[in-house]
């Protein structure tokens, strides 16, 4: 009986020494974390002072793009706020053709570039870091600055935005693409390979079916997010509703910035709800087969 006390008590003993040391590491961890946030605010120039004095001028801003509505006349109202709508909206859909181009451009070189870019794939180590670099350069280097290039070399307008945000989705979706082919056990293809199939039918039959809805599944948030994408580099000149944006911000034309954010926002909004629902049927579909 003594001898069954005597090992719940080192037992306990242990266990009291394991909480005691993670609540120490934990403690360590905060105290890291707040140094870090301390430190990092001190070199960005974090200053709650600039801030708080500054909310004041952001809401008075805010407050002169608001448009001046009211109930007895707001047919006319609306109407002189949204008087540009025919071009805003060419110029919402243009950025909406901006991204799907650039999302399909990109979704083929991600996928091309997936399969040499997985370690459980890759037909050798160099070609899998050759892959993997190419993949971290792109998805590196800031959209923005691929389109100030593009528009350097290819003038004003959509091409160098299609193809700034492409290389830039190529990046990511192509590191998304290796880790989710990384995810498919060597169980799974044992048996093409003793089948005798080469590895282009190994990823064919053995790879594709199984990540397919994953792959759906992130080329629709990315295609939500190049939405956004493509908006913002408008800013240097690469199309779309972003170009009229940035001059309207720079004319200082109050009215029209509310009244392009309100429609870029419903746009961006209606574009995560058809997104949202393909994603559910395609998915839902390969999940039933």
């Amino acid at each position: 009986m003594n001898t069954a006390q005597d090992a719940i008590r080192i037992i306990e003993a242990r266990r009291a020494g394991l909480r005691a040391s993670r609540r120490r590491q934990t403690l360590l961890l905060l105290v890291v974390l707040c140094a870090a946030l301390v430190l990092a605010g001190h070199i960005g120039e974090v200053s709650w002072h600039k801030f708080i004095e500054g909310m004041p001028r952001f809401g008075r801003y805010i407050m002169r793009t608001m448009p001046q509505l009211s109930l007895a006349s707001l047919s006319g109202d609306l109407a002189r706020w949204m008087w540009n709508f025919p071009t805003w909206v060419r110029l919402l859909l243009d950025t909406v053709l901006i991204a799907f181009v650039a999302t399909t451009l990109g979704v083929a070189g991600a996928f091309a570039l997936c399969f040499a870019a997985s370690d459980n794939l890759a037909p050798n180590r160099f070609v899998y870091h050759l892959a993997r670099r190419s993949l971290e350069v792109l998805r590196t280097v800031p959209e923005l600055v691929f389109a100030l290039l593009f528009v350097f070399a290819f003038g004003l307008g959509a091409m160098a935005g299609v193809l700034a945000i492409a290389l830039h989705t190529m990046g990511v979706l192509g590191k998304l693409f290796s880790e989710i082919n990384e995810t498919v056990s060597e169980r799974a293809l044992e048996g093409l390979v003793a089948a005798g199939a080469a590895r282009g039918q190994v990823i064919r039959y053995g790879i594709v079916p199984r990540i397919l809805p994953g792959f759906i599944s992130y080329t629709l948030l990315r295609f939500e997010i190049n939405v956004r994408s493509a908006s913002v580099i408008g800013f240097v000149g690469a199309g779309g509703i972003g170009q009229e944006l940035m001059f309207v911000i720079n004319q200082f034309i109050y009215r029209d910035i509310s009244a392009i954010l309100l429609l870029l926002i419903i746009t961006v909004a209606l574009v995560d709800i058809a997104s949202e629902w393909m994603r559910h049927r395609i998915i839902g579909g390969e999940f039933k087969r």
